[in-house]
């Protein structure tokens, strides 16, 4: 069901750099420059029609003929008050939780005295609109909503609305976004909601319409045609990341659960046939343990043939047999995993060795699935290796910081012969001329 990659022995002398390590490792196959393609007449055709384009791409891709594409505010309130209690109490432990995490991230302006007379304040100031994006293909995702609502309400961000995709066979909800999501919605104060899905819904909210106004920047997950469009979009609006197919790697050694390492590979693995799942290990009797895990363990869930199957057996996933703890240290940071568990002996002082992940996972109780749910983190991580130079979603994504320089005459002058000194090195003398001007020394040419 699940390959294995043998990388002892010589294997990693012969690559130790982190591309070519790489290299070997599993990764799925997503070609965002080649979606790119493809959504860029949908994107232009959001951009001269506005609503009219929303609602055919509805009815198109969604199999929706939508009279509006803003959810009414009564669905919000209809879709909370049918919402299961369980599910309710959960959200909210969910969002309490998450805002216990993103309150404390928060940041306060700061100011340095560089000399006597001359400061700089770096202040943080919230980006103004935002739209948010929740997925509602395969599956439905509330928790996404919570993620990308939180940290963003935390931040300070004034005007925010959610797109995700119009659901056909959805009882009285028909034609609207799960009302799971409308929910969640509902809960965290978000009254301006849009069944918009797809590459579409980061046109809309990129460009604006008639009914949308355009925002300053998009974050939340999406497959990839939602990458496609952010990729599309940068530089004209903010995104968080382009996210790609959803990839669980576990470091574990001989004293790790083979059933909890089975069940945790398991659950990412129902996300999509594309998502992937990797064991690194230096024991050949857990990796044996595993895989012999795995078939009952799949055989007794959901979505196995058009989803965990596929995501196990493809290209994406695979065992990988390392020599030692430093060598399997050496393949994560490689791999640079979405989320990363440790289920090694003395595991926190291991994940505090690690150096690129998007989210690390301390032993054995505290699994991916907490993270996605109730850990109070946030689940929106960078993928297909971005955690070597990327965050997962924060208060900070929505933060920019402004620096305020104040400086007196005397503080000026001090360093004004270095300001002109570096203008002229770079051959720009009107820059050494503006300061020049202000203490009446003479300007060249006049």
């Amino acid at each position: 069901m699940i390959s294995r990659i043998d990388l002892r022995g010589d294997a990693l002398t012969e690559f130790p750099s982190g591309a070519a390590l790489r290299a070997l490792l599993p990764r799925a196959d997503f070609d965002v420059a080649a979606a790119l393609e493809k959504v860029r007449p949908i994107c232009e055709d959001v951009h001269h029609r506005g609503d009219a384009a929303l609602i055919d791409y509805a009815e198109k891709f969604d199999g929706v003929r939508l009279d509006q594409v803003r959810v009414p505010a009564a669905a919000l309130t209809e879709a909370l008050d049918g919402l299961d209690p369980a599910v309710r109490a959960a959200l909210e432990e969910s969002i309490r939780r998450a805002r216990t995490v993103h309150r404390e991230q928060r940041r306060s302006p700061h100011t340095t005295q560089v000399v006597p007379g001359g400061t700089v304040t770096e202040k943080w100031v919230p980006v103004e609109r935002v739209g948010l994006y929740a997925p509602g293909g395969r599956s439905v995702y509330p928790s996404s909503v919570i993620m990308n609502a939180v940290p963003a309400q935390e931040a300070g961000v004034e005007s925010m609305a959610l797109a995700s995709p119009p659901q056909a066979d959805c009882g009285a909800f028909s034609g609207l976004p799960h009302p799971t999501i409308l929910a969640a919605c509902a809960l965290l104060g978000i009254d301006e909601v849009y069944a918009v899905g797809g590459a579409q819904a980061v046109a809309m909210f990129a460009y604006g319409t008639e009914t949308c106004a355009p925002a300053n920047m998009v974050t939340g997950p999406g497959n990839i045609w939602v990458a496609a469009a952010k990729r599309y979009f940068t530089g004209r609006i903010g995104i968080d990341t382009e996210a790609g197919p959803t990839e669980i790697a576990v470091l574990a050694d001989d004293t790790a659960d083979p059933a909890h390492v089975a069940s945790d590979l398991i659950s990412q693995a129902e996300h999509d046939p594309l998502a992937a799942a990797v064991l690194v290990t230096d024991s050949v009797a857990l990796a044996d343990a595993v895989e012999k895990e795995l078939a009952p363990q799949v055989a007794a869930t959901k979505h196995v043939e058009d989803r965990i199957v596929p995501a196990l057996s493809g290209r994406q996933s695979a065992i990988v047999l390392v020599d030692g703890l430093e060598e399997g240290l050496k393949v994560v940071d490689a791999y640079g995993a979405e989320h990363l568990e440790i289920q090694t002996g003395d595991a926190a002082a291991v994940a505090g060795r690690v150096k690129n992940a998007g989210a690390i996972f301390v032993g054995p109780w505290a699994p991916v699935s907490l993270g996605d749910y109730c850990a109070g983190s946030n689940h929106v991580l960078p993928t297909g290796g971005c955690a070597c130079h990327s965050s997962g979603l924060s208060v900070q994504s929505f933060l920019r910081g402004i620096h305020i320089v104040d400086y007196s005459r005397e503080a000026l002058a001090d360093v004004a012969h270095h300001v002109v000194t570096l203008a002229e090195a770079e051959d720009l003398p009107a820059h050494g001329a503006a300061v020049k001007a202000r203490f009446d020394w003479k300007v060249p040419g006049q």
